[in-house]
């Protein structure tokens, strides 16, 4: 038998039978939660991992089953911004950066071990593989890599422990309403040019279909609407989550904002982003509406939604 070997995808492999680890390319078997895979249904799962313990897991066979729960861990926090646990999201953080699926910053680790920052893929994995059972089984050993990162994650869980930042469940709209405390973000507050939400404190805390989350910003309000973070992929135990049409909405809270400086619109630049209140340049800005106010009327949008297509 042929020992199995990693390549990162080009057009060069394409007429090249291969296993296709986490992607939807032809003539592949997939091993994949994006949507439109063929994964064989006795091998899917929600998380990629948890199909093929990863690429890691398909070039050291049975050897890396005794770090499936550490592998699906880590992959739960970097696929799906879950608090997985406190060395999964860790472990994350090290191979792939920060807990927000936005950051586009690159592998802490690659960085390091490459001398120099940069982004590339392809030469990550080259870089990381050889060293991931190391970052799961001695994570500790790597907390120059996660710690700046892991400290913001613990800041917004110690919010919501102390009750600064809270939650607010509407069942009937499958809704949660999130606030998130200026403290969160730092001394200075939230700044939408620099911070992003907390991904895995938010999804450890919030229940629903969507996130209505408000910051403070500027003696008003930033707002985005998230839906969960795993519903961009194609799902097995976690539900299927179907993506709302809120242009009724958003007409609704533009009638209802007085601040011209952004305007509520929908918003799909992010895997899970639903709609937000932004300028033109698709940047948070700051809305007069309270929480209280903006929060009813994405519950009676969603609720009166969801009666529609139900007749």
């Amino acid at each position: 038998m042929k020992k199995m070997r990693f390549e990162f995808y080009s057009d060069a492999i394409a007429d090249v039978p291969k296993l296709s680890v986490d992607g939807t390319v032809d003539n592949a078997i997939h091993f994949s939660h994006w949507n439109g895979n063929k994964t064989p249904a006795q091998v899917k799962a929600d998380t990629s991992t948890e199909i093929v313990l990863s690429v890691w897991t398909m070039l050291n066979g049975e050897h890396a089953l005794a770090l499936r729960d550490e592998l699906i861990a880590a992959a739960e926090a970097g696929d799906f911004s879950e608090f997985s646990s406190v060395d999964g999201v860790r472990a994350s953080i090290v191979i792939q950066g920060s807990d927000s699926p936005i950051d586009k910053s690159g592998s802490p680790l690659a960085q390091q071990l490459a001398g120099k920052d940069f982004n590339d893929e392809s030469r990550n994995y080259d870089l990381v593989l050889p060293h991931v059972e190391r970052v799961l089984t001695r994570t500790d050993e790597f907390e120059p890599l996660w710690r700046d990162s892991w400290a913001r994650v613990e800041r917004a869980l110690d919010s919501f422990a102390k009750g600064a930042s809270h939650i607010e469940v509407f069942e009937d709209a499958k809704l949660s309403l999130v606030t998130l405390a200026p403290e969160v973000f730092g001394p200075s507050g939230f700044d939408p040019a620099q911070h992003a939400a907390p991904f895995a404190a938010i999804s450890h805390h919030a229940l629903g279909e969507l996130f209505l989350i408000a910051t403070p910003l500027n003696q008003g309000w930033s707002y985005r609407l998230d839906y969960p973070y795993y519903s961009w992929a194609e799902t097995i135990v976690r539900p299927r989550i179907a993506r709302r049409d809120l242009t009724a909405l958003m007409s609704r809270l533009n009638e209802l904002e007085t601040n011209d400086a952004g305007t509520w619109r929908m918003d799909s630049s992010e895997l899970a982003s639903a709609a937000k209140f932004s300028d033109e340049n698709g940047k948070l800005a700051v809305a007069s509406l309270p929480p209280d106010v903006v929060a009813s009327q994405v519950r009676n949008g969603l609720v009166e939604s969801t009666a529609a297509t139900s007749r």
